[in-house]
């Protein structure tokens, strides 16, 4: 088993090799409470992480559950990108295909000032062409924008990279549901809902994240709360015990006092 050295968030800790940011996070006992959703299958975006390699200028972003530890790696968590203004609408009301780019210009009026810059490509943990789809998005090949958006998890990361404020991520969810409104349901969606519906949905638990080793210490610290928890239940037996021998020399000593009295009276 081989171990590498690397800095999450501030934390210096040993990662074994081979094995995800997330799951080198567990293992080192440090608490899991946000930036965390499936547990490594992928899909859900919530592990958003900065990364920079030892000899790289530039700090790339990831997902914990699929980066894998390096090195001398320092990892930053990025807490979520929100959009910067709610994009409202009503799928019922955007009637049919024919108005497609006037709709589109008119909840995201943004998507037309792309500027170019390759930076919401750069930040997809997932490899989609970004600038692609909001281009195609911006001049209402909506069905061409959402079939680029088919892996998307959003996890905001190219929200946060637009320097013009687009918020690809909910545009291209805005596509996504315009072209389902409109046509037949995606058939992978069909399929996953029938599994959810029949209770066989898979999980992967051989993937990175799923069941990630507890440490050493996390079995110490059990062992010691066991034992504290044996030694408690000993002192309150022994502590019922001596109730227990005290309260009948109790009732012995009244017994005896009682047949003292009636010797004197008698």
């Amino acid at each position: 088993m081989t171990m590498v050295r690397l800095v999450i968030d501030g934390h210096a800790i040993n990662g074994e090799s081979g094995t995800s940011l997330l799951q080198a996070w567990v293992a080192a006992g440090l608490p899991l409470v946000g930036n965390v959703g499936c547990m490594g299958q992928g899909v859900c975006g919530a592990c958003r992480v900065l990364v920079r390699r030892p000899n790289e200028r530039l700090a790339q972003t990831g997902l914990a559950c699929e980066t894998l530890v390096e090195e001398g790696m320092q990892v930053a968590f990025i807490n979520i990108s929100r959009q910067r203004r709610p994009h409202s609408y009503d799928l019922h009301a955007l009637g049919d295909s024919w108005d497609a780019i006037a709709r589109i210009d008119e909840i995201f009026p943004e998507a037309t000032r792309c500027r170019h810059c390759g930076g919401c490509d750069a930040a997809c943990p997932k490899g989609i062409e970004v600038e692609k789809m909001v281009n195609l998005a911006a001049v209402g090949q909506t069905l061409a924008a959402a079939e680029l958006f088919d892996d998307c998890v959003q996890c905001n990361l190219c929200v946060a990279a637009c320097p013009e404020h687009i918020d690809p991520a909910h545009l291209g969810q805005l596509v996504r549901r315009m072209t389902a409104s409109m046509t037949l349901r995606p058939s992978d969606l069909i399929m996953r809902l029938h599994e959810l519906e029949a209770g066989e949905q898979t999980i992967d638990l051989d993937s990175p994240g799923t069941l990630p080793q507890v440490s050493d210490d996390a079995d110490v610290e059990t062992a010691d709360l066991e034992t504290a928890d044996v030694e408690t239940a000993d002192l309150e037996t022994a502590d019922l015990e001596t109730a227990v021998v005290e309260t009948a020399e109790i009732e012995n000593a009244d017994v005896e006092n009682a047949q003292i009295e009636n010797e004197e009276v008698q």
